[in-house]
């Protein structure tokens, strides 16, 4: 029997820096309300959902900058959140910068989580592929995460959760085909990624000028590669100066996508998905035990005429 699972994408317009976190939470909040009256069993929310993007300033007092973490989650001011999951009997992921105390030091995670309708965290995971750079660069925009996260220590898990096999990754992890690959080979159903993704860093034009393109593509090939819907979820218009793609798109195992955001403010979009739909492609072509070789994978040829990088 079909494994159906009503999933709601819920895109994020732009959010200031002057922004609160209460005034961020109530945006969330009535997305969430409006994922439950379209009958939604998950809604899922972008990377960084709580905060702008404030990697993109160079920031230099501590204060300042662990203001923009989160300490606990949930935590005072997101707690509400929690609540009102567990009243509507909808379950939700959300990305946030994470402040945490570990190995007897202060470590900070470009983090996102996994609730389910009752409100427990069931999941966590952290950012692998961080973007950018550490140090200050001569061009119009910065993308600093490398100074103000870690790279995530907890690998790509995956969870049994809403019937089905669900995982998680943020941002540039999806540029990446070891992300999907890895929860692919775990028998993932569903990811829900989350990501804020602007133009005009100082890129060349002809990169910033595909960068939609690639975002779609990147997500459909993961998809399709791997049998298992990619929910992309997006922060979307000018934000600081900054113009965020948006984007957000439902995909298919198929690599189609099914339902996409139309605009670049808050806009919720809607699917219902079969989490069996994958199950043609990993019986056939993408069997992953049939017609996979991956102990061939390592194995370099010299041929007579190749080109060989250099050392």
């Amino acid at each position: 029997m079909p494994r159906f699972i009503i999933v709601g994408a819920a895109q994020l317009g732009p959010i200031a820096r002057s922004d609160s976190r209460a005034t961020v939470v109530a945006r969330l909040l009535e997305l969430m309300r409006e994922a439950h009256s379209f009958r939604c069993d998950l809604v899922a929310f972008p990377e960084m959902a709580l905060t702008t993007f404030f990697p993109r300033w160079d920031l230099q007092d501590e204060d300042e900058i662990d203001a923009f973490y989160e300490r606990e989650m949930p935590g005072p001011e997101t707690r509400i959140l929690f609540e009102e999951a567990a009243k509507l009997g909808i379950g939700f992921s959300l990305g946030y910068a994470e402040l945490a105390f570990e190995e007897g030091r202060k470590r900070r995670f470009n983090t996102s989580i996994l609730v389910d309708k009752s409100g427990a965290i069931i999941g966590k995971y952290r950012k692998v592929h961080l973007p950018g750079h550490a140090d200050v660069m001569d061009r119009a925009g910065q993308h600093l995460e490398k100074r103000f996260f870690e790279v995530g220590n907890f690998g790509f898990p995956v969870w049994r959760a809403f019937n089905g096999i669900f995982g998680m990754c943020i941002c540039n992890d999806r540029r990446w085909p070891e992300t999907y690959r890895v929860m692919g080979l775990q028998g993932v159903d569903m990811i829900l990624l989350g990501y804020n993704s602007p133009v005009g860093l100082g890129d060349p034009y002809e990169l910033d000028a595909l960068e939609p393109f690639h975002n779609h593509l990147v997500m459909q090939a993961g998809a399709y590669q791997n049998a298992t819907w990619v929910v992309g979820v997006a922060k979307a218009g000018m934000e600081e100066g900054f113009n965020m793609i948006g984007q957000t798109a439902i995909i298919a195992p198929s690599g189609e996508i099914v339902a996409q955001c139309a605009t670049l403010g808050d806009e919720l979009v809607v699917r219902k998905c079969d989490l069996d739909l994958g199950l043609p492609y990993r019986r056939d072509i993408f069997n992953f035990a049939a017609h996979r070789r991956p102990e061939h994978y390592g194995l370099i040829t010299e041929r007579k005429g190749a080109i060989l990088p250099p050392e």
